[in-house]
């Protein structure tokens, strides 16, 4: 069992968690991620890992409640068990010496990016990061993300902070004020990934991107994060998570993804049904 120490919403539909787990803090790398179950009959559930403090023997990752498993999540309460918490799992992003990295986030991916453009930066990179959402309450770790980067980027769908746009525009911006960039590492929604990587790919940036699909037992045996990548199969828990965004087929990966909808929606009917009997 696992203890929640910290647990808040950090913005509409958002919520931040620390749980103690003195081994995985002392093993997390940048990118790595965790599988959560609340209890013995949640589903195995991957977090990005957005902080850990090795000291103290805790990790914090950030998740959007989306399902009835994140929902059963976000119901809990600093105080509370979790029956399990796994990880650190998947290979770490590899930090190399680059000139210049962008860094870029969004939803979950805001907190998941710091770690990430920390150690880059500590390893001498010139950091810019990047962090969006649709509007300006959904943003959070501004300052955090900006003392961990050498620049910081806001861009937000709507124009309310920053500039207007997303990832993508944020990158095109870039290029187009000639910045030089040597490499984009992304980690967010699958939209956001893809279309990340179709602008890099214009300009011959090389780019890396955390691919998060469904995953089960996280070790590589079950099959169910498949992912095509420059056409060979590869399993996103155990030869990734991050993969090179040019080479990723991302239709076949949309459509995975969409795989279990119909019972998610059907899952969660069920158990608001049940609450209000």
């Amino acid at each position: 069992m696992h203890r929640i120490l910290e647990k808040f919403r950090i913005v509409p539909n958002a919520h931040l968690v620390t749980v103690e787990a003195p081994q995985i803090a002392a093993k997390a790398q940048p990118g790595q991620f965790l599988i959560v179950m609340v209890d013995e009959r949640s589903e195995r559930i991957p977090f990005t890992l957005a902080d850990w403090d090795s000291t103290a023997g805790t990790v914090t990752f950030v998740f959007n409640e989306v399902g009835r498993s994140t929902g059963k999540l976000a119901a809990c309460a600093p105080g509370d068990d979790l029956f399990s918490v796994v990880g650190p799992l998947g290979k770490p992003v590899e930090i190399e010496k680059v000139k210049t990295v962008v860094c870029a986030g969004g939803c979950y991916g805001i907190a998941a990016i710091m770690p990430v453009a920390r150690e880059f930066r500590r390893r001498g990179s010139h950091v810019i990061s990047i962090m969006e959402a649709r509007t300006a309450y959904l943003l959070y770790w501004q300052q955090e993300l900006r003392r961990a980067s050498s620049e910081l980027v806001v861009a937000t769908g709507d124009g309310s902070r920053g500039m207007k746009g997303f990832a993508p525009e944020a990158i095109q911006m870039l290029i187009e004020t000639g910045q030089q960039i040597d490499l984009v590492v992304a980690i967010g929604c699958t939209f956001m990934l893809k279309t990340v990587s179709d602008v890099t790919r214009q300009s011959g940036i090389r780019t890396m991107v955390d691919l998060s699909p469904i995953m089960v037992d996280a070790t590589g045996m079950c099959g169910c994060c498949r992912v095509e990548v420059g056409g060979e199969t590869k399993f996103a828990c155990v030869d990734g998570p991050f993969f090179d965004g040019h080479q990723v087929d991302w239709e076949l990966l949309g459509f995975r993804k969409a795989a279990y909808l119909a019972q998610e929606r059907d899952s969660v009917q069920l158990s608001e049904a049940l609450r209000q009997r």
